[in-house]
């Protein structure tokens, strides 16, 4: 595989990669075609493992080679990457407090953003998926970018352990719009389509991530952690909470710990 990746140009292996992960969010929205509910304990702990998978991304994936890239520069080594970090939470707040949309197993009364209850229920859930895709698919389009830029701390098999990571972690948030909406009486493709559109944005994402970083290569350190705060941000706003309000605490915790070392695992075995 990482054989085959070689020989590509950045941008069709940053949109290989995310056409991956839009393919497992489609699978998981798939799950609609062969039932109507889902047991909410499966459910947590599916959502606990996407987000152990995503902070051990945002560490070993963006924020430990970002580290390592800023040892070139004249600005001190911690300094990109606090600065994108904290940049990416401040971007995702700021898009989170704009765009309408709604959290899976909510109701219309907590919907967030400006407006929000002027939009139709399907059209929030798919918008609340979408905005966690964002992150997503920009690390992903950074890593390929970080690889093309030559730096020693991006290798091929790190962004590819990425893609796969990020794209076992979206299986969950396709099930998670795809099946309330399936509950609501919305009929089974239509379920479908709109919890895979959700996943439509990484390549887009990743193309303007790894365009960006081969234009301007000193925007890498900053960018690789900017994508890290934006996917913490995620995890912290949306992912644990919705994991543990269902009361499957516990279980969610401990798959949370798995989806966690096996990302670990993914990425230091890779890359």
């Amino acid at each position: 595989m990482v054989d085959f990746f070689s020989t590509l140009n950045p941008v069709t292996q940053a949109l290989i990669g995310t056409l991956f992960t839009w393919g497992m969010t489609a699978l998981g929205a798939a799950l609609v075609f062969t039932t109507k509910t889902m047991n909410l304990k499966l459910f947590d702990g599916m959502l606990g493992f996407a987000g152990g998978v995503m902070i051990a991304a945002s560490f070993w994936s963006l924020l430990s080679p970002a580290l390592s890239m800023a040892e070139s520069g004249t600005l001190p080594v911690w300094l990109p990457a606090a600065i994108g970090f904290l940049l990416g939470g401040v971007f995702l707040w700021g898009v989170d407090k704009i765009v309408p949309h709604l959290h899976p197993n909510s109701s219309l009364e907590n919907a967030e953003g400006l407006h929000p209850k002027r939009k139709r229920r399907s059209t929030l859930l798919v918008l609340a998926i979408t905005l966690h895709n964002i992150p997503e698919g920009l690390a992903v389009g950074v890593a390929f970018g970080a690889v093309a830029a030559g730096f020693p701390s991006a290798s091929l098999s790190g962004a590819i352990a990425l893609a796969i990571g990020i794209g076992i972690q979206n299986f969950p948030e396709g099930v998670a719009v795809s099946m309330p909406l399936r509950r609501e009486g919305m009929s089974r493709r239509k379920s479908f389509l709109y919890g895979q559109f959700s996943g439509m944005v990484e390549p887009i994402a990743a193309v303007i991530g790894v365009l960006a970083v081969t234009l301007i290569e000193p925007l890498l350190p900053f960018a690789l952690s900017f994508a890290a705060g934006a996917m913490i941000f995620v995890v912290v706003e949306e992912v644990i909470p919705g994991s543990q309000e269902n009361g499957n605490k516990d279980f969610a915790s401990m798959c949370l710990m798995i989806g966690f070392t096996i990302m670990m695992i993914l990425d230091v075995a890779l890359g």
